[in-house]
């Protein structure tokens, strides 16, 4: 089965654009999930009944009614390789879930990759769209439009007074998931950062990795997003989670600065360290590649290394990943065939060669 032609490039489109606060938000992203009023929710479902909820949510976009906001594709997961779901799962354009789901599970991606809606993965349906830095309410518009077309075209499950239906009853009501994916290096390195995320979680926001819950904050990469979808309005979570990232910002502002300030003898050896570590080194696990990578953005957006741009290192994010790798080098890999694989990767990516297997 041939590699799909969105599991080639690590870098989606929409990531090579600098939002605003680019240097801190990495990417701001709204999930919305919806449920057939008279369908089985997806783990109670029949065969049967989950290709009857692919057919009648995948007709939206074959039948043009998303052309007001792109080109979309839609992809069943049968035609999928393992590996390509797993690449995908990496650039977070499908959920693990999803990527369980080869029977009757689908994704509609658009041609830039911002808007990834998803079909039987925990609910029927769930509509996510990316924009790159500190853009959620620009996120949420987009995904608020494309959420009232479908809403024409199928009936959702919903009650007056818990609102919209879900699977899991922590998306009941509102059913958005509002998210920034935050690179904190300074608070972590200042030791402020269990203080910051304490504070947090105090007023409903939930604080986990980069790959979502249960996932560690590899590289210092944190990603913050409502916890409470019911009992308040759609505006109230963006509003609140705004509000929040806009503090947390700032407290990463004023850390780098006092980095510079009290520390920058140390500060910069650590950034050309980790710089010349990772141009050199013949192995690399993935947590050292995450730690390292965050140094030398930072040194990027410091000045300390401004040979070497934000759009490398998020690529490097996804490269380095065990799916991503394997694609790229066209091997089944051992752990210990992927350490080294993906230091040889870093290497040419960061002296500007191209001989790693055509990336």
């Amino acid at each position: 089965m041939a590699n799909h032609r969105f599991s080639q490039h690590a870098l989606s489109e929409w990531m090579k654009d600098e939002g605003p606060e680019s240097e801190i938000v990495i990417s701001s992203r709204i999930r919305i999930a919806r449920n057939l009023r008279h369908q089985p929710f997806p783990m109670l479902a029949t065969n049967q009944q989950a290709k009857e909820v692919m057919e009648q949510l995948t007709e939206v976009s074959r039948s043009g009614k998303l052309a007001s906001i792109g080109k979309f594709e839609t992809i069943p997961l049968s035609e999928l390789s393992e590996l390509d779901r797993r690449v995908l799962v990496e650039k977070h354009l499908i959920s693990p879930s999803l990527a369980n789901e080869s029977r009757c599970g689908a994704v509609i991606l658009s041609d830039n990759e911002s808007v990834s809606i998803m079909i039987n993965e925990e609910d029927h349906l769930r509509i996510q769209c990316l924009y790159p830095g500190f853009q959620i309410q620009e996120a949420w518009a987009l995904a608020s439009g494309i959420d009232d077309i479908y809403e024409e075209a199928a009936d959702y499950a919903f009650d007056e007074k818990r609102g919209y239906l879900t699977t899991c009853p922590t998306n009941v009501g509102t059913g958005i998931r509002a998210s920034v994916m935050m690179h904190l290096p300074a608070l972590v390195l200042t030791n402020q950062i269990n203080r910051i995320l304490s504070a947090v979680t105090q007023v409903g926001l939930a604080v986990r990795g980069l790959y979502g819950e249960g996932s560690e904050a590899l590289g210092n990469l944190f990603q913050v997003s409502n916890q409470i979808t019911l009992g308040q309005s759609e505006h109230e979570i963006i509003d609140n989670l705004y509000s929040v990232a806009r503090q947390i910002i700032e407290h990463e502002k004023a850390a780098r600065n006092r980095l510079l300030q009290e520390s920058r003898i140390r500060i910069e050896d650590r950034i050309r360290r980790s710089f010349g570590i990772l141009a050199y080194a013949s192995i690399m696990d993935s947590k050292e590649a995450a730690q390292r990578l965050s140094d030398v953005r930072l040194g990027a957006d410091l000045g300390i290394l401004p040979a070497v741009g934000p759009q490398v290192l998020n690529e490097l994010l996804v490269m380095t990943q065990p799916g991503f790798l394997q694609q790229t080098f066209q091997e089944k890999m051992s752990p210990e065939q992927r350490d080294f694989r993906r230091a040889e990767l870093i290497r040419k990516k960061l002296r500007g060669e191209t001989d790693h297997g055509g990336v």
